[in-house]
C-alpha cells in the first residue's frame, strides 16, 4: 500500500515535547497553569489585541462571544454562508435566526454587495441583527474595510472567525484583530493545533474576564461553590497549551512552507484549461492553508470535483470538496440568503466547481509530486 497524503496533517517541530515535559516537571497538568497564561499573553501579542482566552475549541470561543453580545433566542446574525457548520453552531443552538450572506468572487470570502442588501432589508423591516459572523476562509482575510464600514453605520458588532486564517492578514494587520470578538481554532488539521483548542479574542478586556468567568463554571468568589449564573467547562489544559505554544514558535516557518506547497500547484497546474485556483487581491496575505482551485464547468468534459476526489482517493491521496454553503445544507433549507448578486449564487458555484489538494506544511517535495502527476492524470493530461 503507497503511503497516504493527508490533506493538512499536524507538523510537530520537537519544541511542543519541551513545553509538555516541562507542564509533568511541575506537575500542571490540569485545565489551566502557567502554559495558558503565557499562550494566552503570546498569542494576543501575535495578532496584536488586548486579551485572550484559552479554551477547549473554536466552537466554545465562538459560543462565549455571542453570550457575551447577548444574542440569543428569537435574535438575529448574519453570516458568511460559505463556511464550516461550526461558524453557526453555537448560534443555532441558542435558538438564534441564522441569515446568510454570499461570497464575492475575488477573494471567496463575505461579498460587502451582498452584506449591503442584507443589511438595508433588515433595517427596512426594523430588525437589525446582533451580530455579523464573518470567515476567514482557507487562511485568507475577508475584505475588511468595507465590511467593517457597513456594520459601523448600522452599528452591529462583528465576531470574527478566524479559525483558518491565523498567521494571514489584511492590509499588514493580522487577522483575527478586526472584530468585537475574534475566534482562532488549534484543531488538528490546522496550521497551528494542539490537538484540539481555540482562543477568544478582543481589545475589550472586561469582556475577556467576564468570558474566563463563564468558561471557568461561573463559580462566584466564595468559600464554598456558589453560583449566581450558570457557565461551563470550557478552560484549556495547561498540557495542550505547552503544544500550541511551541508550535507557535514555528508560525512564521509554516505560513512560508504552505504558500510554496501552493506557489508549486500553481506554477505546475496553473496552464491546466479551465483550473483556475482560489485569487489572492493585492490587501490580503494569505498564509493558503489548504490550497483550493475551481473546475471551469466544460459539457463536452466528464472530470467533476467528485470525479477528481474519487480518482486520487484511489492512489491514496486525500482531496476535499471546498465548503458546501449554509444556505445549501438541509437543517438551514427555510434559511435567508443574500446573493452576491441577482442570478449569481457565488458560494453555490465555489462548492459546485471546488476542490482542496493536500496543502501541510511538512509535505515533501516527492509528495507534493505525487499529488500533480494523480491530478494531471484525473483530468486525462
Amino acid at each position: 500500500m503507497v503511503e497516504r497524503i493527508y490533506l493538512s496533517p499536524p507538523h510537530m517541530s520537537g519544541d511542543e515535547m519541551k513545553r509538555v515535559e516541562e507542564a509533568f516537571a511541575s506537575n500542571w497538568i490540569a485545565p489551566l497553569g502557567p502554559h495558558v497564561d503565557a499562550f494566552e499573553r503570546e498569542t494576543a501579542e501575535f495578532v496584536g489585541v488586548k486579551a485572550a482566552l484559552a479554551l477547549t475549541s473554536g466552537t466554545a470561543a465562538l459560543h462565549l462571544a455571542g453570550e457575551l453580545l447577548e444574542v440569543g433566542w428569537g435574535d438575529l446574525a448574519l453570516c458568511s454562508s460559505l463556511t464550516f457548520a461550526a461558524t453557526v453552531a453555537p448560534f443555532y443552538h441558542k435558538g438564534t435566526e441564522c441569515a446568510f450572506v454570499d461570497s464575492e468572487p475575488n477573494s471567496w470570502n463575505m461579498s460587502p454587495q451582498a452584506l449591503e442588501m442584507a443589511l438595508r432589508d433588515c433595517a427596512r423591516v426594523g430588525r437589525l441583527p446582533k451580530a455579523v459572523l464573518l470567515v476567514n476562509l482557507y487562511g485568507q482575510s475577508c475584505d475588511m474595510d468595507p465590511l467593517l464600514a457597513l456594520c459601523g453605520r448600522y452599528g452591529v458588532p462583528i465576531i470574527e472567525d478566524a479559525a483558518e486564517s491565523l498567521g494571514a492578514a489584511y492590509k499588514g494587520r493580522q487577522t483575527g484583530s478586526f472584530g468585537k470578538f475574534s475566534v482562532l481554532s488549534y484543531n488538528g488539521n490546522k496550521i497551528i493545533t494542539t490537538s484540539g483548542g481555540g482562543m477568544l479574542l478582543s481589545d475589550d478586556e472586561e469582556a475577556i474576564v467576564r468570558a474566563r468567568f463563564l468558561s471557568t463554571q461561573a463559580r462566584d468568589p466564595a468559600p464554598w461553590y456558589q453560583h449566581s449564573v450558570l457557565g461551563w467547562n470550557y478552560r484549556m489544559s495547561n498540557v495542550l497549551a505547552g503544544i500550541g505554544r511551541g508550535q507557535m514558535e514555528h508560525i512564521r516557518e509554516r505560513v512560508t512552507a504552505r504558500r510554496r506547497v501552493f506557489d508549486r500547484y500553481a506554477r505546475e497546474l496553473g496552464d491546466i484549461e479551465g483550473v483556475e485556483f482560489m485569487p489572492e487581491p493585492d490587501w490580503s496575505e494569505s498564509t493558503r492553508w489548504l490550497t483550493t482551485l475551481t473546475l471551469k464547468k466544460d459539457p463536452s468534459r466528464q472530470e467533476s470535483p467528485l470525479s477528481v476526489i474519487e480518482r486520487l482517493e484511489k492512489v491514496n491521496i486525500e482531496v476535499r470538496p471546498v465548503w458546501k454553503p449554509m444556505h445549501l445544507q438541509p437543517v438551514f433549507a427555510n434559511a435567508r440568503y443574500y446573493p452576491h448578486e441577482e442570478g449569481r449564487d457565488v458560494s453555490a458555484d465555489l462548492f459546485r466547481r471546488g476542490l482542496c489538494l493536500p496543502s501541510g506544511s511538512g509535505m515533501t517535495e516527492e509528495q507534493q509530486g505525487r499529488v500533480i502527476e494523480a491530478f494531471k492524470d484525473a483530468l486525462g493530461r
